[in-house]
């Protein structure tokens, strides 16, 4: 995994760190989105989006208690219709990058109908390949292993989208730099199954 040759940030496809977080609902509807573009290694605060949505149905307290995002502080803000334009406008077609991202692709692709991204990479699945052996393989558990750099980060704090989608994007940049290439880090970073896995190589043996 360690090489001579450092990975080269400008070679990496349009890529954006996101984080969704929901009502509590099942299946959940978005309460906040952030999009942090990763640009030659770094996290892109300048064109960053992100955004607060009032949900079709009350935030339930349970969910309230992780993000702090209440009924009362939604109450203002626009419906998930207003802003999806502007959400699905900013992704693109672009990569994207978050923790434990079936759960986030899941959601997007939920509120996004025919919204495709080009490739899915996954930090938890990245990490268990780059850090093997770690008592636990969390946000939190991660940011207190690997320590990366978060003084940029917003000051709405954990459990909220702008806050976890840098924190995701400083972990993917600190563990990218153990790998070479761009197809060796998508290689081991996204789950299979999902945008931008890739494809067996067939068998020479069949022919």
């Amino acid at each position: 995994m360690n090489s001579t040759t450092a990975m080269d940030f400008g070679t990496w496809p349009d890529l954006f760190a996101v984080d969704v977080e929901g009502n509590g609902a099942g299946p959940p509807d978005l309460v906040e989105v952030a999009a942090l573009p990763i640009c030659d290694g770094r996290p892109d605060t300048a064109n960053a989006g992100a955004w607060l949505i009032r949900p079709p149905r009350p935030v339930t307290p349970r969910a309230a208690r992780v993000h702090g995002l209440t009924n009362d502080r939604l109450a203002a803000e626009h419906p998930w219709a207003h802003v999806s334009g502007a959400v699905r406008g900013l992704l693109g077609t672009a990569w994207i990058c978050a923790h434990n991202a079936h759960t986030d692709y899941r959601v997007l692709s939920a509120h996004l109908p025919g919204w495709q991204p080009a490739g899915v990479l996954d930090t938890l699945r990245l990490a268990r390949a780059t850090h093997p052996g770690l008592p636990g393989y969390s946000l939190d558990a991660l940011i207190a292993h690997l320590d990366p750099d978060l003084s940029g980060a917003p000051a709405s704090g954990r459990h909220r989208a702008t806050y976890d989608a840098y924190a995701a994007a400083q972990l993917l940049i600190s563990m990218a730099r153990r790998y070479t290439t761009w197809d060796q880090l998508i290689a081991v970073a996204v789950p299979p199954g999902l945008p931008g896995a890739p494809r067996p190589e067939e068998d020479p043996t069949l022919w």
